[in-house]
């Protein structure tokens, strides 16, 4: 039985390769060779870039009494503190819809009311939904007189868009060693075409 198994598999393997070479269909001398198709080929996501950046202002509120309140309050300022700069945004979105993949690098300046120069830069990674609610979170470097200092930044909001024009509303946590501030951040940004 077994002799015979591998006889009739020797023949019907000699009888495909003499088809194959000879350029005879199998189906016209009554020989069925089963055929594997290849699944259909995804096609890739599309993807479109958009570079939507533009003026950014806020304010921040610095929470409790830690070191960064006690900071503020040596240079006779309070725990509110201005907030303006550049936003430099680059997204990348689906053509076929669906969220947005947002990189931000916002530097801005900070206590101009007090006659005061505080620079610091944020640089989030997030997303961006269809309906314009957004989240992200990231470093953020800040120049004081002990040096250059770090904090995690994260960040939710909604940007509403109209005609081209994009106007986003973020509330901002960021938080180290020194404290915890709350920042409120809006603008605009108009969309070239």
């Amino acid at each position: 039985m077994k002799k015979r198994r591998i006889t009739t598999l020797a023949l019907a393997a000699v009888t495909t390769l003499i088809v194959a070479t000879a350029g005879v269909k199998a189906q016209d001398i009554g020989v069925a060779i089963p055929t594997l198709q290849a699944p259909p080929p995804q096609s890739a996501v599309a993807l479109a870039r958009r570079n939507l950046g533009g003026p950014r202002l806020g304010i921040t509120y610095i929470l409790g009494d830690g070191k960064l309140y006690q900071d503020v309050k040596a240079h006779d300022m309070d725990r509110i503190i201005s907030l303006f700069g550049w936003h430099f945004e680059h997204q990348i979105i689906p053509e076929g819809g669906g969220p947005q993949f947002v990189i931000q690098v916002v530097p801005m300046i900070g206590g101009v009311e007090y006659g005061l120069v505080m620079p610091v830069t944020a640089l989030a990674m997030g997303v961006r939904f269809p309906n314009g609610f957004e989240f992200g979170m990231g470093p953020e470097l800040r120049l004081s007189e002990e040096g250059l200092e770090t904090a995690l930044v994260v960040g939710i909001g909604k940007t509403f868009d109209y005609s081209g024009v994009s106007i986003p509303v973020n509330l901002v946590f960021t938080r180290n060693n020194d404290g915890v501030r709350v920042s409120t951040i809006f603008g605009y940004a108009i969309q070239k075409r």
